[in-house]
Formats: structure tokens, C-alpha cells, sequence
């Protein structure tokens, strides 16, 4: 088994497997090879529209056609699929209902060349504060695959955010990573710290707990897949475990998921909390993903101090 893949990669082949349901119809915004949506559209070219750089439009058909009956998955970069089109999203699809599935790719830093226009620090916490949806962000490709099959049953808009590069796996297998919207898996067992992390930055907090452990503390890993609805009796449960958080995401820690864990340790188990993600800041152009990463502290380093820091707290 190959050790890292490509989202969207895993995207392009999983929204070809549901394509065996004719209602399933695929919207594009000139962006089809990027997405690997032309996966589909090889496949079913009879149920693929490619609107052009028309996203607000894209939002409104893709809205009609749920209304009969069929399952849009309409496609671009993650910061055009909720900040272009947001009053759209708002009114034609989580206003009616309509189950309509929205997916950003590129997301957060991992389109690096192309700078703060094509990067989306903010797409969660937008996404979040509508209602009736729902916001998913796997770690590899293999709970991208588990993703999709996943929205793709639930009836109801969804935000499905994945990233841009080939990211390390997690889970060894599909049988390995069990999958339901609103329950976070435990990655690792632990009894000192619990670090939650979604997204690309699971497989980050994965290798933390491994340093970490050579101190002899013992961390906790929860892969937060789904952020809205936030898994609360898994965070309560982990509060009352370790009593000390440390979460990490690719995106602004204001109202994502560190602001949502926030949330719940406020208003149910207030308990130690350090937060690691972006800081009320704008991306910026780099040569790489790993450079930005690095220049926001969204890195291994950055988790272990923080874990060390919240364990002062307890």
C-alpha cells in the first residue's frame, strides 16, 4: 500500500463509484481536472455540467436540481465554494434544505504558489455558522472515500473540505477507518492529553503523540472528521479522561474547530485548552505547503510544545 495519496485522487474515484446511482449529478466551475471531477465526467458525461467560472450560478442550478430529486456534488477550490457564493448557499440551498453537497478542494494553505486569493482560512467557520448544514473534513484519502459515501447517504447540504496535496494515511485500510457523520474516531489511546485534530493535520498529531511518548506522556488522538455537528459526548468523555486539549486544523482558530471544542469545554466541562491553527491572519504565496505550514506553526514541533504547555495547566 502506497504510504501517502493525493484527496483528490481518492475524491475523483469515490464520486465515480456513487455515480452508479442515476441521480447523482456532478457540477464543475472550469476547475475538472484539479478536482478530478473529470473522473466522473468520463464515466457519465450525460450527468456532468461544467457552468465556467460561474460559481453562484453553479450554487443555483445545483439547488433546482435537488429539488427533483436528484443529488448534486458541485466542485471548486475551497475558497470559492463558501466565501464566493455565500449568500447563495445561505438562502438556495441551507435555507431550503435542499440536499445539495458542497466541495472545496485546495483547501486551506495547500495551494501555496497561488497566494491569499486561492487560500481558504476562513471556509469552516463560514460553512459552520449556517444552518442545517453539515461540514466534513477527512485526513486521507481513505476517510475521503468513507466521506463521500457517507454525504452522499445523508440527506441535507454538506460541506465536504479536502486538501490540494498527497497527504500521508492514517488509517491502514477501509476496514480499519469506520466512518459516521458526527462521531470522531480515536486514532490512538491515551491518558495524559487529548489532541484533536481534522483534516491534514491528523497524521500531524500522530507523529506529536509518537514524540512525545518517548517523555512518557501519553496522548490521546481524536480525528474530528466531522465539525459540524461537533462530536460532543466524545470531547466531554476526553475531558473527563486526560483533562487537557490541544486541537490543530489548517484554518483560522475563529470558529472552526478549535472554536467549536471551545464551545463545548465552555459550556459542558470547562477544562485546559490550547488551540493551533491559523491566527487571524491571510495566507500568503510560498514555494510549498510545508513552508506555510511551517510559517504558521501548524507543525509537529508546535503540537508537542502546546501539549507540554496545556499538561502545566491541568
Amino acid at each position: 500500500m502506497q504510504s501517502m495519496e493525493d484527496m483528490r485522487d481518492a475524491y475523483g474515484e469515490a464520486l465515480a463509484q456513487i455515480g452508479e446511482d442515476p441521480r447523482v449529478v456532478v457540477l464543475d466551475a472550469d476547475l475538472s481536472h484539479s478536482n478530478k471531477t473529470d473522473i466522473f465526467r468520463k464515466k457519465y458525461p450525460d450527468r456532468f455540467f461544467d457552468v465556467g467560472i460561474a460559481e453562484a450560478n453553479m450554487v443555483g442550478v445545483a439547488a433546482g436540481l435537488s429539488l427533483t430529486g436528484l443529488i448534486p456534488f458541485i466542485n471548486t477550490f475551497s475558497v470559492f465554494a463558501v466565501g464566493r457564493v455565500y449568500d447563495q448557499i445561505r438562502i438556495s440551498v441551507c435555507y431550503q434544505k435542499a440536499n445539495v453537497k458542497i466541495v472545496g478542494t485546495s483547501a486551506g494553505l495547500s495551494d501555496a504558489h497561488d497566494g491569499a486569493t486561492h487560500q481558504s482560512v476562513d471556509d469552516v467557520a463560514l460553512a459552520r455558522v449556517l444552518p442545517n448544514m453539515t461540514v466534513v473534513a477527512p485526513c486521507d484519502g481513505i476517510e475521503v472515500r468513507k466521506a463521500v459515501r457517507a454525504i452522499y447517504e445523508h440527506f441535507g447540504p454538506v460541506y465536504l473540505r479536502i486538501d490540494r496535496m498527497p497527504v500521508p494515511f492514517v488509517w491502514e485500510s477501509t476496514e480499519n477507518c469506520q466512518f459516521k457523520i458526527g462521531k470522531a474516531n480515536v486514532v490512538k489511546e491515551g491518558s495524559d492529553v487529548t489532541i484533536i485534530a481534522s483534516g491534514c493535520t491528523v497524521h500531524l498529531a500522530v507523529k506529536a503523540a509518537d514524540l512525545i511518548s518517548k517523555a512518557g506522556v501519553k496522548a490521546e488522538i481524536l480525528d474530528m472528521h466531522t465539525i459540524k455537528p461537533i462530536d460532543e459526548e466524545a470531547i466531554i468523555r476526553a475531558a473527563k479522561k486526560t483533562g487537557a486539549f490541544v486541537t490543530v486544523e489548517e484554518h483560522s482558530v475563529i470558529g472552526a474547530l478549535g472554536g467549536a471544542v471551545a464551545e463545548v469545554l465552555g459550556e459542558k466541562y470547562p477544562t485546559p485548552l490550547e488551540r493551533i491553527g491559523i491566527k487571524d491572519m491571510f495566507g500568503e504565496s510560498a514555494l510549498d505547503w510545508d513552508e506555510l505550514l511551517k510559517a504558521y506553526d501548524i507543525t509537529v514541533e508546535a503540537i508537542v510544545d502546546a501539549a507540554k504547555g496545556v499538561l502545566h495547566r491541568k
